[in-house]
């Protein structure tokens, strides 16, 4: 335990699990929607958002090991795991990772959806710029955020497209 960088991989590691775990339920939701008559709207975009979370997860395993770790800042990136939590149960199983279109399905409004349009979003944005952060890497931060803006700015614009709005 006296290793510096095991701090570092626990938390990102973490990240990783949480992560692999959500594709598999965001996978077991979109096939069931699909097979419930849902569609996907706009699926160009999709790599470009893996892209970005796999970048910035592979910089930070590169970067962040041996760094010191800003605790309160660690404190905030897991408020935000519950802000990410909450998402989740709120969907349930119309939860995933990719624009999936039930025709006729209302919207969610409970939850989060009660404050804000797009509350997973605001939780990936200060992901982004929050984890980076706990390691004091300022710059993998900005450039992040920056890359996130460019692509949540494609990803809502399709998402309100499929809304209607």
């Amino acid at each position: 335990m006296s290793d510096p960088h095991w701090p570092a991989y626990a938390i990102l590691f973490f990240v990783v699990l949480q992560r692999l775990s959500e594709l598999q339920i965001a996978r077991a939701n979109t096939a069931r929607l699909l097979a419930a008559g849902a569609y996907e709207h706009a699926p160009g975009h999709y790599p470009l958002i893996v892209a970005v979370h796999a970048g910035w997860l592979a910089t930070l395993f590169w970067l962040a090991p041996g760094r010191d770790i800003h605790w309160l800042l660690f404190g905030l990136f897991l408020l935000l795991q519950a802000g990410r939590l909450w998402v989740l149960r709120t969907l349930g199983p119309r939860w995933t990772t990719r624009i999936i279109v039930l025709p006729n399905a209302p919207l969610v409004t409970g939850g989060p959806f009660r404050f804000v349009r797009h509350p997973n979003y605001l939780v990936v944005i200060g992901e982004i710029a929050v984890l980076p952060l706990v390691f004091g890497l300022w710059q993998v931060a900005l450039i992040f955020s920056i890359l996130n803006a460019i692509v949540l700015t494609i990803r809502i614009r399709a998402e309100m497209g499929a809304l209607g709005g």
